[in-house]
Order: structure tokens, then C-alpha cells, then sequence
């Protein structure tokens, strides 16, 4: 499905009844079910006063990383850094959180409300290299219809 025709679902999830976590989990199913090589998708939020990443809603195979130090695996550079982080190739980083050996590649754009980065929507693919500047403009447009929900 191309990404321009995934953008109404996602203003009809953020404007529909459920609760918060309930959007969040229906806008990871979507992008999961909708974008092939989508195959974990996730939101992490911070926490400013410890410095740390916690897991919020998300599909896909489960995960150990419910907390992330700032600074640690390509989700905590993010929450440093304020910056979209492509990786191409996971084995190639010195600094990847290994969640699964199925993991090729990952794309991790963060969450501003209000100018303040609270967290990050991170999805991981068992393919090398499929993330493009396409996903990095969809996923944007993604957080600033989830910033609305804070």
C-alpha cells in the first residue's frame, strides 16, 4: 500500500473513540499490516527525569527492551540526538541493541509535542536497506498526528 493512502487511516484512528494506547496500538497494526517490510513497529516514550526510554504500545514479536538508557542502541542516539536514524544494515552499528537475530535493518524517527522530543516511533524489518526518504516524510506525518493525542 503506498503511504499516501495510509495517511486517512491514520487521522481516522487518531480521531476515533478509543483510548490513547488503543490508537497507538491500531496506528503500529496498520503500518505492520499495511507496509511489507514493516515487521516490528513500536512507540518508545522518554522519561527526562531518569533519562530513559520506555516501551509503549507496539506489534510484533515481543521484546526484552522495555527500558532504554538515553544514549544506547539506536532508539536511546534518538532520544539524544532529536534525529530521524536510518539504519540500513543493523550489523553494521557499534551501538544496535540486538532484539532478534531476524532483524536486518532499522528506521527510528522521534516525537515532538510542543518542540520537546517525548519519544519515538521505531520499526524494524527483516529486510537490508528498504527504509528510503519516503518512509522517513510518512513516519514524520505519522508522529505529528500521534503528537495530538498529548
Amino acid at each position: 500500500m503506498e503511504f499516501e493512502s495510509i495517511k486517512p487511516l491514520v487521522k481516522n484512528i487518531i480521531n476515533s473513540n478509543d483510548s490513547k494506547d488503543e490508537k497507538l496500538t491500531c496506528i503500529c497494526q496498520l503500518l505492520q499490516d499495511s507496509i511489507s517490510y514493516y515487521n516490528w513497529v513500536g512507540f518508545y516514550f522518554a522519561n527526562q527525569e531518569t533519562k530513559t526510554l520506555h516501551l509503549g504500545p507496539y506489534v510484533g514479536a515481543e521484546t526484552d527492551h522495555t527500558i532504554i538508557p538515553f544514549g544506547k542502541g539506536i532508539c536511546g542516539q534518538v532520544a539524544e540526538s532529536n534525529a530521524n536514524f536510518v539504519v540500513p544494515d543493523v550489523t553494521a552499528q557499534d551501538n544496535y541493541i540486538a532484539c532478534s537475530f531476524t532483524v536486518k535493518s532499522e528506521i527510528v524517527v522521534p516525537l515532538f509535542v510542543n518542540g520537546i522530543n517525548i519519544g519515538q516511533i521505531d520499526i524494524d524489518s527483516h529486510v537490508i536497506d528498504p527504509f528510503t526518504e519516503a518512509d522517513e516524510h510518512f513516519l514524520e506525518f505519522v508522529n505529528e498526528q500521534v503528537a495530538s493525542l498529548f
